[in-house]
């Protein structure tokens, strides 16, 4: 398997994007691209399992390493493991997602579905990245994308979210880099050179007192992109002003490229520092979940409500990596991927009323269910897999990370622990209340009645994220024993650290 094919294949749509000579081109390019990169990350899917029942316990498979600049030994070094084809598989159903819900966009139609396509290279190539220099360069193609999709396409204060939101993710890339560096110039290849090689990187013993100098740099830099308290300010203003499909990448793959860098780079490579900084991440993660819970009830505008949901959601996946069990860990990476898919569908419903109704308001809306049945059923899924419902994706994910957080004996976890649950009713409270407003009851205003349900490829969208939902919620552990092996890896490494220590 050819993991270049994941960057080759963007960027070529892309390019003849560039060529097209009308709207029907240039959105059919798009979906023949994004239709192609879910088949091949299918395939990946299939050849990693494929290759795990031959015996192979590779930690990475499908490697392929080529020197990029050898003076600083920055190489082409990409690999895969079961964490990472979770984070491809995401990508790739939130992009094809994405690509249906905006088949209606009329201004600049060419250079906005090049950038949404862009992005997906940068998220691609970033989780397959095992090369530090490599993952932060993939890591900063999709921020340029962000700030225009937001300042050209956007609405509202788009100009000040666009602008907020580029400063924010900068100023975290600049803390990533300075922590990627302490990192390079700590490392002893035995020759007395350094290396990005996250991989060999990871067999050097790096000084304790080293990583704990850079570690804060590494997971606050990515904790940025992941919503990290009180570094979040950015996601609701980014989320609200931002187009439909620009929203459902920022909170269903952005967002996600933060909570792996923390995983994979900071904890992984700096599990010493990791450890000493357990609580303070935890304690930051605990606040985020509440405070993110507690903003949201406060919220009127639809989009407001899933943005300052989305801080209390990766609250969750920092939980779980603060908690450093393999529970946890894998309940991290699962709430990833199931927040991924349902922030997507939220934000894809959300767009879709908006778009008929011309109002994100709640109060302003009311019985859109007898309207339209279609997008109000998805509305409402979204939020019940939001809040935690069984059967759903948000269950399983949740549920991962409060029992391998409670594993921990020590008071401040089990606190912590307590506290994250409680949080569930608070969520149940402003989904309840947003779904009995907007959907449910009598039709508030008559001109409603003369809107129309969902269109071919709205409905082909939410089937596509509905889909991954429901098969994590029902039958999770195709994807658990898929992870398993990276976060059993990641634990290992931590304790073997501890114990040399």
């Amino acid at each position: 398997m050819n993991l270049s094919l994941l960057i080759l294949i963007p960027l070529l749509t892309a390019i003849l994007i560039l060529f097209c000579k009308g709207i029907k081109q240039v959105r059919t390019i798009a979906l023949v691209g994004s239709i192609v990169q879910l088949s091949v990350t299918l395939f990946l899917l299939f050849a990693y399992w494929q290759e795990r029942a031959t015996g192979n316990d590779s930690h990475m498979l499908f490697e392929f390493n080529q020197t990029w600049f050898d003076p600083l030994h920055i190489n082409y070094h990409i690999g895969v493991d079961g964490i990472s084809i979770a984070m491809i598989l995401l990508t790739s159903f939130v992009v094809l997602a994405g690509i249906l819900v905006s088949w209606n966009t009329q201004k600049m139609s060419k250079e906005f579905f090049f950038l949404l396509i862009f992005l997906s290279l940068g998220a691609y190539g970033y989780f397959i990245s095992l090369d530090l220099f490599t993952l932060f360069f993939f890591l900063e193609i999709a921020v340029i994308p962000k700030f225009l999709l937001i300042g050209i396409w956007g609405s509202g204060k788009k100009e000040y979210s666009a602008m907020k939101l580029a400063l924010m993710l900068m100023g975290g890339s600049a803390l990533v880099f300075v922590g990627l560096l302490g990192l390079y110039f700590n490392t002893n290849t035995g020759d007395g050179s350094h290396t990005f090689d996250l991989l060999q990187i990871a067999q050097m013993h790096i000084p304790i007192e080293v990583q704990k100098i850079f570690f804060p740099f590494a997971f606050v830099g990515f904790g940025i992109f992941g919503a990290l308290f009180p570094f979040h300010t950015w996601v609701p203003d980014g989320h609200s002003s931002a187009p439909t499909a620009a929203s459902m990448f920022l909170a269903g793959i952005s967002m996600k490229l933060g909570g792996y860098g923390c995983l994979r780079v900071a904890t992984y490579l700096m599990p010493d520092a990791a450890q000493a900084y357990s609580p303070i991440i935890i304690v930051l993660a605990t606040i985020a979940i509440i405070y993110g819970a507690f903003a949201t009830m406060m919220q009127k505008d639809l989009k407001y409500i899933n943005a300052y949901s989305s801080v209390s959601h990766c609250g969750f996946v920092l939980l779980g990596i603060g908690m450093m069990t393999q529970t946890s860990i894998n309940g991290a990476v699962t709430q990833m991927v199931s927040h991924g898919l349902m922030t997507a569908l939220f934000f894809a419903a959300i767009g879709m009323i908006y778009d008929r109704t011309h109002t994100r308001i709640a109060a302003q809306l009311g019985g859109l269910l007898k309207i339209m049945p279609f997008i109000s059923t998805v509305f409402v899924l979204a939020g019940l897999c939001s809040l935690g419902l069984p059967g759903l994706s948000g269950f399983v994910a949740e549920m991962t990370v409060f029992m391998g957080s409670w594993q921990n004996p020590d008071a401040l976890y089990r606190i912590a622990t307590i506290l994250s649950c409680a949080s569930i009713v608070v969520t149940a409270v402003y989904i309840l209340r947003a779904v009995g407003q907007a959907i449910m009851g009598p039709i508030t205003d008559e001109h409603y009645n003369q809107l129309t349900d969902a269109t071919w490829n709205e409905k082909f969208a939410a089937a596509i994220l509905l889909i991954g939902i429901i098969a994590i919620g029902i039958a999770p552990f195709w994807l658990s024993n898929l992870i398993s092996p990276g976060t059993k890896t990641i634990i290992e490494h931590t304790i073997t650290t501890a114990t040399l220590k």
